[in-house]
């Protein structure tokens, strides 16, 4: 097209030399045809912008990542013009179309249209416009080639997929580990350990209190944790979707994932996570289950969220007190949080955190211990296996 808008200034500049040179009705023709054809080019693109015709459907607009949708749309001439060259991009960062080219060229004479009937795949979770993005329209001489967002694009509301672990590396070792604690046989029949945060108030054994000087908390044996608590982090980090949405999809898989995975065996989880404040979910089975997988939609990433508070609040409130397995799913580990961790071991708690980055956690995964485990998954890495 370059090269075709310099040989057209070309021939302009000899038309106008003609006409101050030679004069005559031939160099005054050839010098308004060559004036008057861009004018024409611009006019005629204008007119196929405003009469072509894009109509597009998705077969739900309601999506779960990675599950095909059927997509369907049409290019459509119904004037009395030839369209003589119209091609459309589509949104490619965040879905794809099967089988379609990219940017094809279509003549489309009077009443010709072009259907194509696909499906349409999502990567993340999240709200984000999909299928047609824009229209390019070229005049009949390639001179010009004029680009405008297509009308009536689609919007889509895309939900995390749900994966299903067959087992949990984090928690292996575990049973080996409670095993030995049993049978040691240093415990009495009523245990007591240091205060920790979140501790309820009616297990403190004044006595032990008393003789040691500090709070000291009852444990008996066959009344050990047994809850289950996951927390979440709801922190956006980056400005531009291309940056947040890949992060915000796996931390939203993992957590998911986890809920599952004890959902499915009616092991009781509370799920925990910061939306202005600490929010809570308990899921009993698949039914709560299900109900907390769709409330996934309206579950909102705000820069203002501190998973470090979640924790904190989580604790001071006596939410993980009864907790005997905790699990941490976020993307930055820092030591407040390392020490926080530390405080529900000394609780009784085991700890798994799993840090979603695609940046070097070698140093905090070498923190790991007897009782916590820490687990660095990429943000693009398959969960199976890796949990």
């Amino acid at each position: 097209m370059k090269r075709r808008r310099c040989i057209f200034a070309g021939l302009w500049i000899l038309s106008l030399a003609a006409v101050s040179f030679y004069g005559g009705a031939v160099s005054y023709g050839m010098f308004f045809a060559m004036t008057l054809l861009p004018v024409i080019s611009l006019l005629y693109i204008a007119c196929v912008s405003v009469r072509f015709k894009i109509y597009q459907e998705l077969g739900n607009r309601s999506m779960v990542c990675g599950q095909p949708e059927p997509y369907f749309f049409v290019l459509q001439n119904e004037d009395y013009f030839a369209f003589a060259s119209v091609s459309v991009s589509f949104f490619s960062d965040f879905s794809w179309i099967e089988g379609l080219p990219e940017n094809a060229e279509h003549m489309l004479l009077p009443g010709d249209k072009f259907a194509y009937e696909t499906k349409l795949t999502c990567k993340y979770r999240g709200e984000y416009e999909v299928g047609v993005k824009e229209t390019a329209v070229t005049d009949f001489f390639r001179l010009f080639c004029v680009k405008y967002a297509s009308p009536g694009r689609i919007k889509a509301l895309v939900l995390p997929r749900i994966v299903r672990l067959t087992g949990l590396q984090g928690i292996l070792d575990i049973p080996a580990l409670l095993q030995r604690e049993n049978m040691a046989g240093t415990e009495p029949d009523i245990a007591v350990r240091d205060y920790a945060e979140g501790d309820s108030l009616n297990q403190i054994h004044w006595k032990a209190t008393a003789r040691e000087g500090k709070l000291k908390i009852r444990v008996r044996k066959g009344e050990e944790k047994s809850g289950i608590a996951v927390l979440c982090e709801t922190k956006r980090f980056g400005k531009k979707p291309m940056e947040y949405l890949p992060l915000e999809n796996k931390l939203l898989e993992a957590l998911l994932a986890l809920g599952f995975f004890f959902a499915e065996k009616s092991m009781g989880i509370s799920l925990f996570y910061g939306q202005k404040g600490l929010t809570e979910q308990y899921i009993r089975g698949i039914e709560d289950y299900e109900a907390f997988y769709g409330q996934t939609a309206g579950l909102v990433f705000d820069e203002e969220e501190n998973f470090q508070q979640t924790l904190e609040s989580a604790m001071s409130q006596g939410k993980l007190a009864e907790s005997r397995l905790v699990f941490c799913v976020l993307h930055e580990l820092n030591a407040d949080i390392l020490a926080a961790a530390e405080r529900l071991e000394t609780a009784g708690s085991f700890v798994v955190i799993y840090v979603i980055s695609d940046q070097e956690q070698e140093f905090y995964v070498r923190q790991s211990s007897q009782r916590r485990k820490i687990i660095a998954i990429s943000v693009d890495a398959e969960l199976e296996g890796r949990m």
